[in-house]
């Protein structure tokens, strides 16, 4: 269950984190991968298409800053002229700023917005017609429990953007169904992660052991967790699932106390 052989995906933000467990989850079920990635980003692309072909597929790393309009076409792009296919898309890339609201201009308003909810609509939107000459595909993104179920203080932008994706994919899922395309989301909780680690514009250590203390199944997420519910999303299985963000949470959201 949950094969992708034969397939072909596309995973923004893939040099760390949730980006880059995603990807060798994909490559592990079977599918080659685009890898795009942010020169900007401390970390290295690298290592991630080395577990991919350590998994047996191949792997194109394309560097893109979804703040340009013609980032999500250059990424499809990539996966068209190397396979001629392109049947998944992980909009994974997301950035996270701890701004005050009083404090929150609309240049940095913009800059995240670009990266973390156009970008992926960018990406998806370059997808959509191979996808419907194809008949498949797969349009997934990464929201998160922050805007999606709850808020965070001073990262309105950030909520605001994600709570963003969640209408996207269920008023995409909406327009795309009769074309053999589903699209979903997923909403993780907290996941150790390099974004995550940061304490200048996310929990950092200490917030990190902190939030643990309070999820129900005893520790916060790991990227690998995440990957699996997309590998999921990207399968055949998943083929009656449309238009949902999936909470993937240790159950961080359940209770009021």
């Amino acid at each position: 269950m949950f094969r992708l052989d034969g397939r072909v995906a596309l995973v923004t933000g893939a040099a760390s984190g949730i980006g880059a467990a995603t990807s060798v989850a994909l490559a592990r079920a079977g599918a080659d991968v685009v890898l795009g990635w942010f020169a900007g980003d401390p970390h290295d692309v690298e290592p991630v298409v080395g577990e991919v072909e350590a998994a047996g597929r191949r792997a194109v790393a394309v560097e893109a800053d979804l703040r340009e309009a013609g980032a999500g076409d250059r990424l499809v792009g990539a996966a068209l002229g190397e396979w001629g296919r392109l049947d998944v898309v992980v909009a994974n890339a997301g950035i996270a700023r701890d701004v005050p609201s009083a404090e929150l201009d609309d240049d940095r308003w913009r800059e995240l917005m670009e990266v973390d909810l156009l970008g992926a609509f960018r990406c998806f939107r370059a997808a959509l017609e191979p996808m419907r000459d194809a008949g498949f595909g797969r349009l997934l993104a990464t929201s998160s429990i922050a805007g999606a179920v709850q808020g965070w203080p001073r990262h309105v932008h950030y909520a605001a953007a994600k709570a963003g994706i969640v209408g996207l994919v269920r008023s995409l899922a909406l327009e795309v169904a009769a074309d053999g395309i589903t699209v979903n989301a997923v909403a993780p909780g907290v996941v150790v992660s390099p974004q995550s680690s940061d304490p200048v514009n996310s929990l950092g250590p200490d917030g990190l052991r902190s939030f643990a203390e309070r999820v129900p199944v005893g520790r916060n997420g790991r990227p690998e967790d995440v990957a699996g519910a997309l590998v999921y999303l990207a399968s055949e299985e998943a083929s009656f699932l449309t238009g949902q963000a999936i909470v993937v949470d240790g159950g961080a959201t359940l209770s009021l106390l």
